[in-house]
């Protein structure tokens, strides 16, 4: 990629960012859309999970294909490729007559969306090539997501109250048409030196690992333990097949060796983590705002509030402290906020007391904001720049998997708790353990946010990279073996 202006660089961010934007607006949005969707649509709780778990199902599963594409033909081209499959799906999902053919066009959606963040983040990467200003970068792309966090409860919710469920796709159209314009106009091409060859078998095994864990989640409360065990026999055996059949490949779908680094081992767990939490969050928070208190859309999205606005804020600080003094510093106040959250709720009810449910969204906002930009920091800094896309796109792939689960297992969780009973009943109860998982989550991502940034980390990151960078080497002269 030629070297750009600063204008020009800035130009380009904020292009990448567009495609951020639609694509997180879109989670956001149709959070606040589900208690419509559900009554026009006579959804029960398990196809509300399949609504927002078939879009981050399949982005999960193609992200890293998209990246490894994008290094090997172009990522500007594959950029502007997915901006049009999104758009298109956007248009067919306002359109769906049926809960089944929603899902199916969301999946639409999500080969678009696969092709967007992975690719604009390489972009990114490639575009901002000194440290310091790569992170605060990064930080106005965590910041993106705040503003579709805050945008997306009140714009939904105003769609939904005064056209229907079916407006909250059409946001998507100018902005996607908007950012595919501005990338064919200002976004120069660029590939890695050597491009990745395809890897089949291990994206099939990919998409039956995350397809069938998920399957055999979100089914359990409705199909029983017997009848889903079979899906996750197939998602153990998925995974034991990866295991062995990608450290044999030279250039695998996954390259294993990216986990010997532990910063990047570390922001691979605290992803899925920290996405799980939120996906559980939100659709906890939106079925009880509307389903147990009443309040319409637009007045659910206002409660929402008090966590998109912190995340909006603490995200362009967590860049900026990533550019300064690291990732552990936003790691820890990230953990330690969303660990506190989940136990207001879980030990103290904060659904029952307006104060303290807006704590407890502050408090999940602050910790939110904070973990993004040193997730995506870690995941790029230190690999390769030929890999950057690869690297992006495994941490793109352990938020979306992340947030997948965290809709599968809460919403399984509240679904068998609720049972029969009617949501304004047993909510309180049936959502106890769902805030206990999301009080785990924030620990995991303290406990190795502590762990995977200290020296120790950046050593087994140094060496990593060195691996790479004569695997790399010896891959161009055509010798044989692997590092």
């Amino acid at each position: 990629m030629p070297e750009l202006s600063p204008r020009r660089r800035m130009l380009v961010l904020a292009i990448c960012c567009m495609s951020l934007l639609i694509v997180s607006l879109d989670n956001t949005v149709l959070n606040v859309a589900l208690p419509s969707m559900q009554r026009d649509l006579h959804a029960t709780t398990s196809g509300l999970q399949w609504t927002i778990d078939a879009y981050t199902l399949v982005l999960a599963s193609l992200l890293m294909l998209a990246g490894s594409t994008a290094d090997r033909i172009g990522r500007k081209r594959v950029f502007m490729a997915g901006l049009v499959v999104f758009t298109i799906g956007s248009v067919l999902c306002s359109l769906a007559p049926s809960l089944s053919l929603l899902v199916v066009f969301r999946m639409v959606q999500a080969i678009g969306g696969s092709m967007l963040n992975p690719v604009a983040m390489s972009i990114i990467t490639n575009t901002f090539t000194d440290a310091r200003e790569r992170a605060r970068a990064i930080g106005v792309w965590g910041a993106v997501v705040g503003i579709s966090m805050a945008l997306g409860p009140l714009v939904g919710g105003l769609l939904v109250q005064s056209v229907s469920w079916r407006a909250i796709f059409w946001i998507n159209l100018p902005i996607g048409l908007a950012a595919l314009l501005l990338t064919l106009r200002f976004v120069p091409e660029s590939r890695a030196p050597k491009g990745r060859r395809p890897d089949p078998v291990g994206q099939v095994l990919v998409i039956a690992l995350f397809g069938a864990l998920t399957y055999g989640i979100i089914q359990a409360p409705d199909s029983g333990p017997a009848s889903v065990a079979p899906y996750f026999v197939i998602a153990v055996a998925a995974l034991a097949a990866l295991l062995w059949y990608e450290p044999r490949r030279d250039e695998p779908l996954i390259d294993l060796r990216f986990f010997r680094s532990a910063p990047f081992s570390g922001a691979t767990v605290i992803a899925i983590s920290a996405f799980a939490a939120l996906g559980g969050f939100l659709f906890m928070s939106t079925l009880y705002l509307q389903n147990v208190r009443g309040l319409d859309a637009l007045h659910a999205g206002l409660w929402m509030l008090p966590m998109a606005a912190p995340t909006f804020l603490c995200a362009p600080l967590s860049g900026r402290l990533v550019g300064t003094r690291g990732p552990r510093l936003p790691l820890l106040i990230a953990g330690a906020a969303m660990t506190a959250s989940g136990l207001m709720f879980a030990l103290f009810e904060a659904e029952t007391s307006d104060s303290t449910l807006f704590i407890g969204y502050v408090l999940f906002g602050i910790g939110f904001g904070f973990v993004n930009a040193p997730i995506t920091n870690t995941a790029v800094s230190g690999m390769p720049r030929a890999q950057a896309g690869v690297a992006a796109a495994v941490a793109s792939t352990s938020r979306q998997l992340g947030q997948t689960l965290g809709v599968a297992v809460i919403g399984a969780v509240l679904a068998a708790g609720i049972g029969s009973s009617s949501y304004r009943s047993a909510f309180v109860a049936a959502a106890r353990p769902g805030w206990w998982i999301l009080t785990v989550c924030g620990l995991a991502v303290l406990t190795l946010g502590l762990l995977t940034s200290g020296r120790w980390a950046r050593r087994t990151a140094e060496h990593a990279a060195e691996r790479l960078e004569t695997a790399e080497i010896r891959q161009a002269v055509g010798a044989p073996g692997r590092v």
